[in-house]
Order: structure tokens, then sequence, then C-alpha cells
């Protein structure tokens, strides 16, 4: 069957379809209300006329569409299947990096908690997400302190000798050792963490009083006294929540700057009524695709690649420009009543489409359709996650908007999260336009820094590297490490610093291999970890803020392994992969970093690396060459290797031994061992 006839086939229900082409990969995903209608619309006449169109028609050789029962279930699986095939014409979230969440590991035997920005079905129960990203830092470490619950890399399945640092300070309960804390005692500590995570500060109280009464009256005092802390503790944070709870909602606030055909996207978050962290989203290219705007519908998402994005500091800037005409709304789409879109007004701007942008002109025909645009960018946000503020303001209206409303809303009260709706709200006027004016202002900004090639300042860089290996605190110092060798021999190591924003080269190290014989870079890069940490603490020295190695997961695994065998944990320790360019977060090697190749956290990292390739691969040929130049002194009678390295240092090459005199040579020499050398380089230039 041919692809118009299968489209006659089609049902006139809701769904979803693909386009797919002629090698059988999904192109395009789309939903519809009708199927039947929105497929055939691609071929009517007048839509071969955009070029963007029609590259996705004439690339489309089959269609494949799902049936569904209603137009939120068309929503949530178009999400679904754009985030699965990846279709080259929709919007692509390629950055799937969310907000931190704090994970406690319920599945295991001794559970952890941890600090993780992916969410997976492990058994284990995640709380979050936190903003800023700190506070996640902040909340893992008060649990720590206060409940002794670890978040180490120790391997729990069985005892070691003896406990690590954090036993000692008073941060961990100890179960990696026998007999140190009890099983029941533990899941006591666990069952305290969840109630706390769980925002049910109440009931732990109540738990906490209990149990403090139950061991005074025991006469276990220093026990009720650690309950009666960690009842102080709970107290002072539930007092805090209240008095953030009462300066007003949640809400998530979007601004765009669009120039050139380049797009900056600020999201502000807003929590308990303040801005509390900001996010930058970023198109380099235009989208190849962008469905016509008239005669049909136009709920399809826009195509092209989405950069990935960074969380950032405060708002910045002072001007900037916010593109606010929309689509038409969807019938009985709830919009406030003081400042969101007025219906009456809505039907005159619906044909206004033509605003001026920094004095460039956008149209009807122009490839990017802000309303379209963020249909599908909230989509790819909020379907499927925990947590949705109450609130979404946005500078454009769009035709789905109702229905991604009510999807979001059911998504929450399944959830148990909280028995509210969610709002997709278009402010027009008073504070809340004023709020996407200034996340507007901070897109051009943003603009401004990635795509007019703006320095970033060293603190923002060092911030943004913190946030992108969640790193416990702002990184000072990152240590690198690299292996050459040509085919295992003369195998060296190089060790480069960078330091408070710049290179250190005072404390750069070179490594001779000495264990290792042959190719095995993964026993190289452990012996001189092993070698460079054992140093470290002899002398007492602090540990950098990250060990960064030049490879993959071998070489990752294999400096993991030298500082576990020195009994260091919770070392920040990260690989770079050549040509991917793939960043590896040691405990977190399941879900590698793949940075914007504008970031300059990316940029800060190649270099620190490209600086470690390059110092060891100098050391090495300088030892080559050494080997090389030795071979033929070491030929002469009555030279040795003590010799050959004198005469080498001195001269510099081998071409300059065999041109000295006798004199010159016998500075370093002796006279006989100088007539040797000078009649043996005589005797190879007459044969010659």
């Amino acid at each position: 069957m041919d692809l118009p006839q299968k489209i006659r086939s089609i049902p006139t229900e809701p769904g979803v379809y693909l386009y797919k082409n002629a090698e059988g990969e999904v192109i395009y995903v789309g939903k519809a209300k009708n199927l039947r209608s929105r497929v055939a619309s691609y071929f009517h006449e007048g839509r071969w006329e955009d070029s963007k169109t029609g590259t996705l028609v004439r690339q489309a050789v089959d269609v494949d569409y799902i049936v569904v029962a209603n137009n939120k279930e068309a929503l949530a699986l178009e999400n679904n299947l754009i985030k699965q095939r990846k279709p080259r014409f929709n919007i692509l979230l390629r950055d799937d990096k969310t907000y931190p969440y704090v994970k406690l590991t319920l599945s295991e035997r001794w559970p952890r908690v941890y600090v993780t920005r992916r969410l997976r079905k492990d058994g284990s129960a995640y709380y979050g997400p936190y903003f800023p990203a700190n506070l996640a830092y902040r909340i893992v470490d008060l649990i720590h302190r206060n409940f002794l619950i670890p978040s180490c890399k120790v391997d729990l399945t069985r005892f070691h000798p003896r406990p690590c640092l954090q036993y000692y300070i008073k941060r961990c309960l100890g179960p990696c050792v026998k007999e140190l804390t009890t099983s029941e005692a533990y899941q006591e500590a666990v069952r305290d963490v969840k109630l706390f995570l769980e925002g049910r500060p109440t009931d732990l109280s109540r738990s906490l009083h209990e149990r403090m009464e139950q061991a005074a009256g025991a006469e276990e005092y220093e026990r009720a006294a650690r309950y009666r802390d960690l009842i102080s503790t709970v107290e002072q944070l539930q007092e805090r929540q209240r008095i953030a709870a009462a300066e007003g909602d949640d809400a998530d606030v979007f601004g765009y700057h669009y120039e050139n055909g380049m797009l900056a996207v600020n999201l502000f978050h807003m929590r308990g009524g303040r801005v509390v962290d900001r996010r930058e989203f970023f198109w380099e290219d235009l989208p190849e695709f962008a469905p016509a705007r008239s005669g049909v519908e136009t709920n399809e998402t826009l195509a092209g690649p989405l950069l990935p994005c960074h969380p950032e500091g405060t708002p910045l800037g002072a001007e900037g420009f916010v593109h606010s005409a929309g689509s038409a709304a969807s019938a009985g789409a709830s919009i406030a009543a003081d400042d969101s879109i007025d219906p009456s007004a809505r039907q005159k701007r619906g044909s206004q489409d033509d605003k001026a942008i920094d004095g460039q002109a956008i149209d009807d025909d122009a490839s990017f359709h802000p309303g379209e645009f963020f249909s599908a960018l909230l989509k790819q946000l909020y379907i499927g996650q925990p947590y949705v503020p109450r609130n979404l303001y946005v500078p454009v209206d769009f035709e789905d908007r109702a229905e991604l409303e009510d999807l979001l809303s059911e998504q929450v009260a399944g959830g148990g999260a909280r028995a509210t709706s969610v709002h997709i709200l278009v402010p027009q006027r008073g504070d809340k336009r004023a709020l996407i004016d200034l996340a507007g202002t901070n897109a051009k900004q943003s603009y401004d820094q990635r795509f007019r090639v703006l320095k970033p300042n060293a603190r923002k860089i060092q911030e943004e590297l913190q946030e992108t290996l969640s790193l416990p605190e702002l990184p000072k110092r990152v240590e690198c490490f690299d292996i050459s060798h040509i085919q295992g021999a003369e195998t060296v190591a190089s060790m480069v610093v960078w330091e408070d924003g710049k290179m250190k080269k005072s404390d750069y190290r070179k490594f001779i291999i000495r264990t290792v014989d042959g190719v095995n870079d993964f026993a190289s890069m452990c012996e001189v970890v092993m070698r460079r940490y054992k140093r470290v603490q002899q002398e007492k020295k602090p540990m950098p803020s990250l060990v960064l190695i030049d490879g993959g997961l071998g070489q990752l695994h294999a400096a993991a392994e030298a500082l576990e065998s020195l009994e260091i944990i919770n070392q920040p320790l990260a690989a770079i992969a050549k040509r991917e360019e793939i960043l590896y977060v040691y405990g977190q090697e399941k879900d590698p970093i793949a940075l914007d190749h504008h970031s300059p956290v990316l940029h800060l990292i190649q270099l620190i690396r490209d600086e470690a390739h390059r110092f060891a691969v100098t050391f090495h040929r300088k030892r080559r060459q050494m080997r090389d130049r030795s071979t033929e002194l070491l030929e002469i009678p009555g030279v040795g290797a003590n010799t050959t390295r004198r005469l080498l240092e001195h001269f510099g090459s081998l071409q300059a031994v065999k041109q000295a005199d006798p004199a010159a040579l016998s500075a370093v020499v002796t006279r006989v061992q100088a007539e040797a050398i000078s009649n043996h380089f005589r005797k190879i230039a007459a044969t010659d």
C-alpha cells in the first residue's frame, strides 16, 4: 500500500502519527485530534511551498499511527515517543539533566543517601527536585551529620577490617564493619530519614520524643541527648518551611530571545514566592520543519536540537526582548482574571504575528513559531516529572494549553503530591508580566553570552563545573592524569594542575611507569594515581577538588581502585573519553554527561586534558630520544650509561656529540674516552 492510500485508511480518531523515511527511521512524531485530517494536511496544495515542510514530505515514505482515547492521552504518548525515538524533525531536549533529587537506596541491605539527577525504577526512593541545586547537597550533609546515613561508595555487601573516616567523625553508623551497628538501629535511622525527606516533621518529631523518653527512662542519656538534638534540628527546619510557605506559591516563569535564527530561553524557578534559581536553554539551528499555521491544526512540535542547558546564578542584564504573540488558544482554557490574555483581545491579536525583534521582523512564514515551540517545550519539561509547580507563566499562548493543564493536573494528583490544579498562564500586565519580561531580559543576556562569544568569568565556570559534575564544593584545584607510550615502550605518565582559574605549572609532575610491562593503560593509571596520592597522604597535603582522568571507563575504574586501596573515599573522580568527549563521573558511570560543544565547562576540561596529554607526550618523546641516542654511544668501548647521559646533557644532541672534536669532548669525559668517541664517528663517516 502506497503512502496516499495508507493515509486514506487512517481513522478520524485522536492519536499520534509517526512519519518514517526510506530506512525505516522515525523522522517526525506528531499528535492530532483527527489523525486522517492532520496527516493528509501535509499534502495539501500550498504546503509544499514551505521548504521545510517539503523536506519532511519528500523524506517521508511511510506513516504509522497509534489511536488513543482522547487528546490528553495523545499529548503524553507524543512526548514519550519523541524522547524514545529522537526524531530529527522534532524538538529534542537533548540535555535531559534535571535539578537534583535526593536518592534513598531502599533496595540495599544498608541503604545510603545520594544526590542524583536521574530517576530510575530501581527500588529507591527519590525526593525533590531541589532549588537551588546546592540545597540537595546541604540536605544530604544534614542527613550525614544528624541521622548518620552515609553516601559513600564503599562496598556494603561485605564487611571490611576497619571503618573509614566518616565513621570516626560521626557522620556514619559504620555498617561496613561488623558489630559497629545493628540492622535494627540502622533501619530506625533510615525510617527517620524517610520521614524527614517526605516532609513529615510532625510524625518524625513525635517518634523522636518517644524514643528520647524511652532512652532517658533506661538511663541511656547519651542516646537521649542525640534524640534531643535531632528534635531541635527538625523543629528548626519545620519553622523555616512554614515561613517560606507563607510567602507565596511555587511557579516557573519563561522568557526568550530570538535573533538571526538562534534562540535562547530562560526559565525562572520561583519557590515560596521567591526566585531561587534559573535555567538556560539554547537552540543553535533553525528547525528543519515547522507546520504551516493556516487551514490546519497547529499542535505539532517544532524541530531543532535543543543544546544542553546550564543552571545559572542570579538574574542578569538590563535590557532584552520578549516576543509575546501566540496562536489562538483552545476554547475553555483557564486564564488568570486580572493579568492574562483577555478573550476579546485574543482574536484581535490572533493575526498579529509580525513582531519586531531588535529591529528584526518575524512573520507568519518564519521558521520559528513561539506558540508551537512552548507547547513542545512544556511537554518535555513536565510530563512524567514527579513535581510540577502550581503555576507556569509563559510569554505566548498555544493551542493545546487547556489539555496540557488537565494532563499535568491529573499527573500531580495521581502522584499524591497535592490536591491542586496546574495552571498555564499567559500574563499580559501586572507583576506576573513583569516576571516574564525579566526572564526575557535575562534570555537576551544569555543569548549574548552564548552566541556573541562573551567570555564567562572564572567564578561562573567554576560554579558550572561544580553543578555539572555534582561536586560537593566549588572546585579550586583539579589534577589531571594521562598515560603515554608506543606499544608499551617507554611508558610514562603526566599530572597537570589547574588551580584558581589557571594552569599551575610548578605543580606538574612526571612519572616513569615501573611495575607494568607491555601495553596496559589501566594498570599504568592505577600505579601513577596510587603513587601520587600515597605521597599526598605521607606529606599530609589536601586532596584536590577533582581528580580528572584522560580516558574512558577502564582508566576511571583503575584510578578508583588505586584510591580505594589507599582508603581514600568520596574523592570526586571523573574521566573524559577521547573522540566522544563524554564525561564519566565515578559512581554515576551509567549516566555519562555529554556537554554542549559550546559549554565553557567542556572547554575547561578539554584544556586541562589536552595539557596533560601534551605534557605526557613531550616527556615520552624525550625519553624515547634519549633511548635512541644512547644506543649508538653505548656501542663505543669505554662509554657507559652515565657517560652517555653526561654527553647528551652537555651537548644537547647526538649530532652535536658527533661533530665535537676531542678537545671539546674532553670537557665532559677523559681524554682516552674523547679519542675513542671521535675515532668511532670518524670511521662511520668514512664508510658512509
